[in-house]
């Protein structure tokens, strides 16, 4: 698979590496799971797969130790190493990591591995619980998997403590191949709040059918956000994500544009005339002929956008910098015409949608701004639409 290439508008600050642009395949909310973890005694090894960001809860304690948000194993005093077994929600190409060790401070794990795997079956999720270890049957039964002899996509690495300015630890993956499995080794134990896996999805779109309608730009389908103007409240990488949206956090929200006029005025249609409007643009997991679209402004009730529209061009990989670089004209063609948004409701766009022939890429344009729960094309895939035109 080609390295994905991604842009986005300059910003004052350093932003984090291009790859978090990207979904996490072992977030629990696309069902990822642990299937073994060596020990959970302080925190079990579920929280690292938890889709908030970690929290602090200061004075609680339970009967194993002080509370923490993420994975936290007892200071060891037998020889070995922790790790943990974990299976992707979607199986996919890894392109980073973060290891996460948020309020981690005097407990965290200094160094760590992961390893990976591309497995046929999948494993039941278990149900760890603090104060326990992984008994003498468990490691027997995960000792079938010879996980010690996986893949190393990130070698021996040491980790920097939780602290505000130190907790995210990123790692680049070079191995972009696919993954179903993980093997996280702590060196030798301590604790991790989260761990997230950037990637991307990779469907075998020959198993679909022809006539089968998709969701081209959903996460699990293989679309890819790559980049955006704006993402202070949610990234746009939310939009594609499997199901609806838990709240406001769980989608693309900006901030308010600074430019806007100081009295509004609208056209004939209801739409608000302003100078600037934000922007997100997907890679298709497959190209196609969209027949529908979906804009979901759920939970978005006193900040939706006034308007949206969206832009498509066909382009192949060679030629996506480029092309994401233009922000007018050729090669973008308009998918379709700016619509009026309401508050808290999925907007079905069918009659609307521009008759332009297959696309690779879409462009999301919310004005002035504000935010969207989730996006959905809806077409099909590209051989259905080079055989409509023989």
């Amino acid at each position: 698979m080609a390295e994905i290439q991604l842009i986005e508008a300059p910003a004052p600050h350093q932003q984090p590496p291009d790859y978090t642009r990207l979904n996490d395949l072992a977030c629990s909310k696309v069902g990822g799971c642990i299937v073994f973890a060596s020990d959970d005694w302080f925190a079990e090894a579920e929280n690292l797969l938890k889709p908030n960001i970690p929290e602090w809860k200061e004075g609680v304690f339970t009967e194993y130790g002080k509370w923490m948000d993420g994975w936290e194993t007892r200071r060891k005093r037998i020889p070995g190493h922790d790790w943990a077994i974990i299976q992707l929600g979607v199986s996919g190409v890894i392109f980073g990591v973060d290891v996460d060790t948020s309020f981690f401070t005097g407990n965290y794990t200094p160094r760590i591995s992961i390893q990976a795997a591309n497995l046929k079956k999948k494993f039941p999720s278990r149900n760890g619980k603090p104060g326990k270890a992984a008994t003498e049957a468990e490691y027997k039964k995960i000792a079938a998997l010879n996980s010690e002899n996986w893949e190393t996509i990130v070698p021996i690495s040491e980790l920097k403590p939780g602290y505000k300015t130190s907790f995210h630890n990123f790692f680049r993956v070079k191995r972009q191949q696919l993954w179903t499995h993980l093997r996280l080794n702590m060196f030798p134990d301590g604790g991790i709040a989260r761990l997230r896996v950037y990637g991307q999805a990779k469907r075998d779109w020959s198993l679909v059918d022809k006539d089968t309608v998709v969701d081209l730009v959903a996460m699990v389908n293989g679309g890819v956000c790559l980049g955006s103007s704006n993402a202070h409240f949610g990234h746009p990488r939310n939009l594609v994500a499997p199901g609806t949206g838990e709240n406001m956090g769980d989608g693309w929200e900006t901030a308010r544009r600074l430019d806007r006029p100081a009295v509004l005025t609208a056209d004939k249609s209801g739409v608000l005339q302003v100078p600037g409007c934000e922007w997100a643009v997907f890679r298709l997991g497959c190209p196609g002929v969209v027949k529908e679209i979906t804009l979901d402004t759920r939970h978005f009730k006193g900040n939706f956008p006034d308007s949206c529209r969206i832009e498509a061009c066909n382009i192949p990989l060679s030629g996506e910098q480029q092309a994401l670089s233009v922000m007018s004209g050729p090669p973008w063609k308009t998918l379709l015409l700016p619509q009026k948004m309401t508050p808290n409701r999925e907007h079905h766009y069918k009659d609307e949608v521009q008759t332009i022939g297959t696309i690779s890429h879409i462009r999301l344009f919310v004005a002035p701004d504000g935010g969207v729960s989730r996006m959905r094309i809806w077409g099909l895939k590209e051989d259905v639409a080079l055989a409509s035109k023989l």
